[in-house]
């Protein structure tokens, strides 16, 4: 069965970055859209960003201007760089990859600590 692997998350200062990564194990047919939620204790999984297969990019507006989301269709992997990192941003952070079908995979989460 076809796994996200994740990886890249850590502890980091406020105003530091970050990168994250996302791979699948093996082939994933008939992808729609591509990326990363993130889960904050005692809240809901939010979105993140999001890439769809037309290149559709997606931000919520507490990332907007400090991540950046791309992805690499040939090797099946999605990207987030993060960078003047707050506080608030602190949650472990899951890839998603949808396929057209409405199937999902998820990665197994990795965590990301901004201390002030």
């Amino acid at each position: 069965q076809v796994q996200l692997v994740e990886s890249g998350g850590g502890l980091v200062q406020a105003g530091g970055s970050l990168r994250l990564f996302c791979a699948a194990s093996g082939r994933i047919l008939s992808i729609s859209v591509m990326g990363w939620y993130r889960q904050a204790p005692g809240k809901q999984r939010e979105l993140v960003a999001s890439v769809s297969s037309s290149g559709r990019i997606n931000y919520a507006d507490s990332v907007k201007g400090r991540f950046n989301i791309s992805r690499d269709n040939a090797k099946i992997a999605v990207y987030l760089e993060m960078s003047s990192l707050k506080p608030e941003d602190t949650a472990v952070y899951y890839c998603k990859v949808g396929r057209w079908d409405s199937v999902e995979y998820w990665g197994q989460g990795t965590q990301v600590t901004v201390s002030s």
